[in-house]
């Protein structure tokens, strides 16, 4: 953990820590640290800048694609330049997409989401940052013009040609019924889900934005990512270079961990509702991204 920034100050510890299977507080005291650590940070903080991977969504019920079950483990990824080239493979991606219980549709947020709103609430989160695609920030509350999605969104399409978006519904009867597949009734382009495969170039407004937020912030917070899908990554370590504090909560180490002020391996739900607990609950104004 790194010592550059002093430790908040004026601030009082609390007791509270999780409940066991029987209702009784469990007494973890590195834990009680962390989260009281957490606590003051996001209390000192007024521009905190959210980062977050498919790890806030995996309590969600919404897999992962990197980790020991991803989807990727079971599933190879369809290239964006194959995408393109190939009928069969737009047919093949549309398959994929619309077999199957559509579990971004369904899911609903978690603690992790509800604690990001919490956050907008305040008045301290400058923006999210999302390599996700499920939307989930949105749904917990927080404005869409405060949430970078640099990965897209899964739950609508758009022309690759025009960018008309498009809604999934009429895209899946078509397609599932009389096996047409979606062109742009524009321009007449090829229409694909508005995210970002593997090949495909980052969005250039989004990384921009992204990047100035970063610029602008006194706290990342980032949340269930692996940090090892570039340029996305990238983000944390400017935004600790220009003197920002960096925290990171997941469940395993990651390579950012050593340039971290404060670093949670447990549950973001469960960490990040235990930080906000300890906070006074008035809220303050703020710019968006």
């Amino acid at each position: 953990m790194s010592d550059r920034f002093p430790p908040p100050t004026g601030l009082t510890p609390s007791t509270l820590a999780p409940t066991d299977s029987t209702g009784t507080r469990a007494r973890d005291p590195q834990w009680q640290a962390q989260i009281d650590g957490l606590s003051a940070h996001l209390q000192q903080a007024q521009r905190i800048v959210v980062f977050t991977g498919a790890g806030i969504s995996t309590e969600s019920g919404i897999p992962d694609f990197r980790g020991p079950a991803g989807v990727w483990k079971t599933m190879t990824p369809i290239d964006f330049g194959d995408f393109v080239r190939s009928e069969t493979v737009r047919r093949e991606s549309w398959r994929r997409k619309f077999s199957g219980p559509d579990l971004m549709a369904t899911a609903t947020p978690n603690t992790g989401h509800i604690g990001v709103a919490k956050l907008a609430q305040l008045g301290k989160l400058h923006c999210v940052i999302t390599q996700n695609v499920d939307g989930l920030h949105q749904r917990a509350g927080v404005d869409d013009d405060q949430v970078i999605e640099v990965h897209g969104n899964a739950n609508y399409a758009t022309c690759l040609d025009c960018h008309q978006r498009y809604e999934l519904a009429p895209i899946k009867q078509a397609f599932t019924q009389n096996d047409q597949l979606p062109y742009c009734e524009d321009c007449g382009g090829m229409i694909k889900t508005a995210t970002i495969s593997f090949g495909q170039a980052m969005p250039e407004l989004e990384m921009q934005r992204a990047h100035q937020a970063v610029l602008n912030c006194d706290l990342l917070l980032a949340m269930g990512s692996s940090m090892s899908v570039y340029p996305a990554a990238s983000l944390p370590r400017v935004a600790s270079q220009q003197g920002a504090r960096l925290i990171l909560i997941n469940n395993e180490a990651t390579d950012l961990d050593d340039l971290c002020d404060l670093v949670i391996h447990r549950p973001i739900g469960e960490s990040l509702s235990a930080a906000l607990a300890q906070m006074p609950q008035s809220s303050t104004p703020n710019d968006s991204a």
